[in-house]
Order: structure tokens, then C-alpha cells, then sequence
């Protein structure tokens, strides 16, 4: 019998059949002597750096699973790493601006950004332990699989004379050495680069000085180099030096010594003084390139003085923003050694399976006519199948007039821009919102920018002073019987690659409402125009989504002192709007269920007598990324139940200043399969971990339960399998019948 999606933790539980709903549930007793509870108390709410640190704490967790492949393993040490560099760039030096700048205004729970930069650099240092400790154990059992990272100096003579052939012949040249004396000031350092600080002198003089060597990792050059055609590497900072004699011919070496650095990478400017957006992000990028730095990382037995005159050259307070460490600097290059093919150490490769409703050979338009409303869910159901499918049709099919679309983050080859440049010469109308401040990714959207120009694109960069972070495409057909609207709506970038890596869902659609609601979207998004502009389904922040989620929050509590039995189920990144957490404290109160599925970031806090007793706090971490967003109001049951996909987190950013969707899943087919989807997320015992009062989390895992991730990739391939033997069978029929 399937199980109540509010299962307590120690239940395990099985998903239940597609479709069964959560209600009625239980009616909650609500929170007795709270009251008057002062919602601005900082002790209600978590911090925001801490709780995302926690969660890759729980990704770091999946690099010590014995039951996952090892090189899989060293996969999350990889994204651990580079998470930790990125909160580098964006949130710490973010909050040193906010320092030097003077600002004192405090967060919700009550903290400086001072005290949010100390107590973001003990977490960090106790989970680099962490790391070392993982990196260590796994480094210990690869050598037993044929694969080994071997350290410069313990290498046999043959195999030191192999590697310094490579090395003169792939690397040397690429090396630029810089001296630092009176006539050679101290050279630029770039962000993230690994560099060799080299002490040496002449041997005919007492005095030593200093030269700067960059690693150079990137452009084809790797980090690990193998020994000849072995599985055995070598880091290429140690192959360099181990033959400086070759950079500094007839000088006496005396230290090498390694470091690395973080700059800062926010350096946004105010837009609106802005008279080319498309020139200011291209200044942003030259700035952020020279921004200050954040981090300096250094080996633990580097030489206190030139530790000190490091810290002084670079302009760091050596005593906040030195790292020491004793292990491998820039852990995210291991990407390099868990992409190895060595099929016994990875996971088996996911094949995701064709959308079971787009099997079809038709026109994808004539399906979605068919079938009203198709849900996808990737990477279980294939992007290109479907997303890539859809407009690869519109670029081609003679009938379509036009196609619209925002364009946030997509790949350096991206199959998506190759259809919207095919569309426009075909000599359809193309327009296109490309958002210049996608972070990280600014300088590929100005190029693709500039090459869907070229083509004819029409193409803009949203509205001024607001992120575009909504995921849609609009198709204008001529139908049959007139002009016809067809509508994607995703919660995932319209991205190839990250398609495979990250769970999404998306809504095909033709619903005559929706269409009306994505066109004014869309002129609201090449004008910047908001008067007039009435939605009757969708949700568009900033303008109306935050107010409608509290309005929603607060009919669920109205409908539970009726008497139904209120429950509020959301997933998503991240719960980070004070605003939106008061709302559901005050759910909470009243007796509404509340679930939450939140992947890192969330500042409430679960267990508190009176205000948080039925507020449930799970994030579901696996082999993909949890990228959904699924916003569930039970709204006193059967058909009233609320179902929204879309684009945005609970994040204050999110709700008030990008411009996001979330869309109404009004199908009661595609109802039961979300319902499904939020049932399985909630009776995970084996992917999920649940807050505790403490504000840590407890893993949930039962020995023997499969992930809510493989769960869905067999219900996906089962789908699949039966739908493909149907139309099987309705072949063969159809050949019986013509031959009869």
C-alpha cells in the first residue's frame, strides 16, 4: 500500500502509484504558545553561506560511499572543489566588498559581513580536512585498478627521462618565467591560475632572488600527465620543477614552492547608468580579470618570509586570507583522472529514454495537438528527443512563422543556437532574449549573441536592472484552422550538456491561454513595458509571483482552520526569501504540512516547539544535480490541487529581481505524474538527507533502497518500453489488415 508522502523518517517506505495524492492528510494540531511570535528573532534563521556549505558537505559525503565507483568518488572531491572556488569568487568576495565598503547592515540572522566571512572560513577549514581525509583513502585504493598519482621524486630514472622528453617537447615551450627584482616588479597572477614561486641564485653570488613560473593547465594543456601510455600520473607542477635547470640553465635552485589565487568575480555595475549593456559586460569581464584578490593558497612548509612577502606583493592580510595546506592545491583539475574510461570504476553509462508521447514519426506539433499537454523530465527522458526536437521542427517546418526564446546558458557548441540561425534564413521571425550576466558564462553569450545578429536575429538583452533566468520558447504555427501557439516551459537552461548531468522538467504545451500569457511575456521582455500586462496562468516575477505565493500560502492556512487538511509541498535550489519563510513559520503554526525539498540553500529552521513542528526539510543529493522546481498548494483537494513548474527558486533575488515563470500543470495526467515525482523525492531511502534541529542533516539511507534517481530512470525506460511495443503491435496490426 502506498505510503503518506509526510512519512516520518525512520518509516521506510516504497513510492506510491502514479497519482495517489497527499490529501487528505492528517489535520496537524497547531503550535501552542507561539502566537505572537517576533518573526524578525535572528536565531529563527539560518545563515545563507553555511547552509550552501552544508550542502556540499553532503555532496562530499557521496566521495566516502563504498557502494559508489571510484572514480566516481573522486567526481564529487571534483565538485566539491570547484563549488569551493566559486564561493570564492561570487559570495566571499562579495561580502569583503560589503566589509570595505562600510556596510552594516546585518542578514536576517542577524550577522555582519565580517562575521559571515569568519565563520565561512572555519567551515571551509574543517571541510578541506574532509576533503583530504576522502582524497586520501581514494588515492590509496585506485592503485589497485591500474591507476595511480605518483609523486615526481620517488619516479624511477627511466621513467623521470621519459617524463622530460614530454615535458620539452609539450610544455616547456609554453612556460614564461618572470623575475621579481628592483627592474622586475612583481608580475600579474591570474584568477584560479597554480604557479611555482622559484628561489635561486648564481653560483657565483651569496644573494638569491625570485622568479614567478605559471603552471600552464588549460587549452589543451592537463594537469596530471601519464607516464608514457600508463594509467600512472604525474602533476605537471612537479614535472616543472623537477627540471627547472632547463628555465634557469647554470643557476642554483634553492626552493620551489607552489601557490595559487582566487579573485574577486563580483564586479557587476549599475546597469542602469549603462548606454551599451553589451559593452558594459564586456568591461566587467577586463575588471573582473584584474579584480582583487580573495584567497591565496599555499603549501604548508612554505617559507614564513616568502609566505609574508607573497601576502604583501599581492595586497592580502596574511592572517585571514592565507590557506595553508599539505595536500594537492586546486582539487577541481581531478576532473582530469574520474573522466578516465575504465568502465568498472564509473557508473554505467545513462542512456536517457525517448519522451514515450513523442515516439511518434509526425510532426512534434501534431502530437502536442493530440496529446494537450506533454511533462518531460531529464536527464530520464531525452532533451534532444524533445527540447532539441522542438525547435529543430519550427526552424524547418514551412508553416511556422515565428519563434521566440530566452537564452540564459547554453554550450560552447550549442545545437540550439544552430537552430535558431537556421530559423531566421529560412525566413522566420526570430527573437531571441539573451542574458549577458549569466555568471561565468557572459563571455559565451556575447558570442553567441553576436553570431545570432549576424544571422538575423532579433535579438535583446532583457530588461534593464533584471536577470532573464526564465527558460521559454514560443512557436507561432499556422495551423490548420488558423494561428496557433506552441509553448516549452523548463526549469532547466537550455543546454545540451548540463540536459545529461542536471534533473529538470519541462511542459510542452499549445493551451490557448498560456500561449496569450508567453506572448505578453515576451513583449514585455523586448520593451521593458509592465502596465497592462494581465497573466491569466503563468506567474512572471518580478512583478506578481511573490505576492501570488503568499497568497497561496496563506489560502492553505484558511483552508485548514476550515477544517480541510492544509498541506504545501515545494522543491527547488534554494529557500533563501525571509519573506516567504515567515509565511510558511506561520503555516506551520496553523497545522499546515509543510515539505520541503530543497537542494543547498535553506534559512529555516525545522523542529522548533510551537513554530516549525510540521515543517520538513529534505535535499535529495545523487549522481545528478537537483535542478527542479515543483510548487505544490493542496488547496483543499481533488481537482482545486496546485501544481507550478518553472524557473525560480525562494530566493529574494529570484522573486524580485530577475525575471522568472512558473507555470500551472493544470493536466490531471500530468498532476498524478508530478504527484508521483514528489512521492518518490519524499519516501527517498537512499539519495535523501533530512535537517535536523540542529540545523545539520541526517543521511536517510537504507541498505538495499534504491535513490529516487534511479527509480526514475527505470520508470522512465519502462514507459519507453511499452509505449514502443504498443506501437508495435498497432504495425503489425495495420500490416495484418493490408494484407488480409
Amino acid at each position: 500500500m502506498a505510503q503518506n508522502p509526510t512519512a516520518t523518517a525512520s518509516q521506510a517506505a516504497s513510492p506510491p502509484d502514479k497519482g495517489q495524492s497527499p490529501g487528505p492528510a492528517t489535520k496537524t494540531t497547531a503550535g501552542a504558545g507561539r502566537r505572537n511570535v517576533d518573526f524578525s528573532k535572528p536565531s529563527l534563521y539560518q545563515n545563507r553561506e553555511i547552509t550552501w556549505l552544508r550542502f556540499n558537505q553532503r555532496v562530499l559525503a557521496m566521495s566516502r560511499d563504498n557502494g559508489t565507483p571510484l572514480l566516481e568518488r573522486l567526481k564529487f572531491i571534483a565538485i566539491v572543489s570547484s563549488n569551493l572556488d566559486e564561493f570564492y569568487m561570487k559570495r566571499i568576495g562579495g561580502l569583503k566588498q560589503q566589509d570595505g565598503a562600510g556596510y552594516r547592515e546585518l542578514t536576517v540572522d542577524g550577522r555582519s559581513p565580517r562575521e559571515q566571512i569568519k565563520m565561512c572560513r572555519e567551515f571551509i577549514t574543517s571541510l578541506e580536512i574532509e576533503i583530504e581525509e576522502s582524497l586520501g583513502e581514494i588515492l590509496r585504493l585506485l592503485p589497485k585498478y591500474g591507476v595511480e598519482l605518483c609523486d615526481y621524486e620517488t619516479l624511477s630514472d627511466a621513467d623521470k627521462q621519459t617524463l622530460r622528453r614530454y615535458y620539452l617537447e609539450n610544455i616547456y615551450p609554453l612556460i614564461t618565467p618572470q623575475a621579481v627584482d628592483p627592474a622586475h616588479p612583481f608580475p600579474f597572477v591570474s584568477n584560479l591560475s597554480l604557479n611555482l614561486l622559484v628561489t635561486l641564485h648564481h653560483p657565483d653570488s651569496e644573494y638569491s632572488s625570485l622568479a614567478r613560473v605559471k603552471v600552464p593547465v588549460g587549452a589543451g594543456t592537463k594537469r596530471f600527465i601519464p607516464i608514457g601510455d600508463s594509467r600512472r600520473f604525474v602533476r605537471i607542477e612537479q614535472i616543472m620543477a623537477g627540471n627547472l635547470d632547463l628555465l634557469f640553465p647554470g643557476m642554483v635552485i634553492d626552493h620551489c614552492e607552489w601557490f595559487r589565487v582566487i579573485r574577486n568575480a563580483s564586479t557587476e555595475r549599475n546597469e542602469a547608468a549603462a548606454n551599451d549593456l553589451l559593452e558594459m559586460i564586456v568591461s566587467e569581464l577586463r575588471e573582473r580579470k584584474f579584480a582583487p584578490i580573495v584567497q591565496l593558497m599555499v603549501q604548508k612548509d612554505m617559507d614564513p618570509t616568502r609566505r609574508g612577502m607573497l601576502s604583501a606583493e599581492l595586497g592580502l592580510n596574511e592572517s585571514q586570507d592565507v590557506f595553508e595546506t599539505t595536500g594537492l592545491i586546486a582539487k577541481r583539475d581531478l576532473f582530469e583522472i574520474s573522466s578516465l574510461l575504465i568502465p568498472r570504476l564509473r557508473d554505467a553509462p545513462h542512456r536517457p529514454s525517448d519522451h514515450f508521447k513523442l515516439l511518434d514519426t509526425r510532426s512534434i506539433f501534431h502530437i502536442i495537438r493530440e496529446h494537450g499537454d506533454i511533462l518531460l523530465q531529464h536527464p530520464y527522458e531525452s532533451f534532444a528527443t524533445s527540447v532539441l526536437r522542438f525547435l529543430e521542427e519550427a526552424s524547418r517546418d514551412p508553416k511556422v512563422r515565428a519563434i521566440k526564446m530566452t537564452l540564459y546558458r547554453t554550450g560552447e557548441a550549442s545545437k540550439i543556437v544552430d537552430c535558431l540561425i537556421e530559423a531566421a534564413r529560412n525566413g522566420k521571425q526570430v527573437a531571441v532574449a539573451v542574458e549577458l550576466k549569466a555568471r561565468f558564462d557572459e563571455a559565451t553569450n556575447i558570442r553567441w549573441a553576436s553570431h545570432l545578429e549576424e544571422a538575423g536575429v532579433h535579438v535583446t538583452y532583457g530588461v534593464v536592472g533584471l536577470k532573464t533566468h526564465s527558460k521559454v520558447v514560443l512557436v507561432v504555427r499556422q495551423d490548420y484552422n488558423g494561428i496557433r501557439r506552441y509553448v516549452h516551459i523548463g526549469t532547466g537552461n537550455y543546454h545540451e550538456g548540463t540536459a545529461q548531468l542536471y534533473c529538470d522538467l519541462g511542459l510542452l504545451t499549445c493551451n490557448r491561454e498560456i500561449g496569450n500569457d508567453i506572448t505578453e511575456f515576451f513583449n514585455f521582455l523586448t520593451t521593458g513595458y509592465t502596465p497592462n500586462r494581465n497573466y491569466q496562468k503563468i506567474l512572471p516575477a518580478p512583478r506578481i509571483m511573490k505576492s501570488l505565493l503568499i497568497n497561496k500560502i496563506r489560502r492553505e492556512v484558511k483552508l485548514h482552520k476550515a477544517g480541510e487538511a492544509g498541506h504545501i509541498q515545494l522543491k527547488c535550489n534554494a529557500l533563501e526569501d525571509p519573506d516567504i519563510c515567515k509565511e510558511l513559520y506561520r503555516a506551520s503554526m496553523a497545522g499546515v504540512t509543510v515539505d520541503l525539498i530543497i537542494r543547498d540553500t535553506c534559512r529555516i529552521k525545522v523542529g522548533i516547539p510551537g513554530l516549525s513542528d510540521n515543517i520538513r526539510v529534505v535535499s535529495i543529493v545523487g549522481r545528478f544535480l537537483e535542478h527542479s522546481r515543483i510548487y505544490y498548494f493542496r488547496n483543499g483537494g481533488g481537482p482545486n490541487e496546485e501544481y507550478y513548474i518553472g524557473s525560480a527558486d525562494l530566493m529574494k533575488r529570484n522573486l524580485e529581481s530577475r525575471v522568472e515563470v512558473l507555470a500551472p500543470v493544470d493536466s490531471e495526467d500530468l498532476k498524478q505524474d508530478l504527484r508521483m515525482i514528489l512521492n518518490t523525492y519524499m519516501n527517498d531511502r537512499h539519495g535523501a538527507w533530512e535537517m535536523q534541529s540542529d540545523c545539520t542533516y541526517r543521511s536517510l539511507r537504507e541498505e538495499g533502497e534504491k535513490s529516487s534517481q534511479e527509480k526514475f530512470m527505470e520508470m522512465a525506460a519502462k514507459r519507453y518500453q511499452a509505449a514502443r511495443k504498443q506501437n508495435l503491435r498497432k504495425l503489425e496490426n495495420l500490416r495484418k489488415r493490408n494484407t488480409q
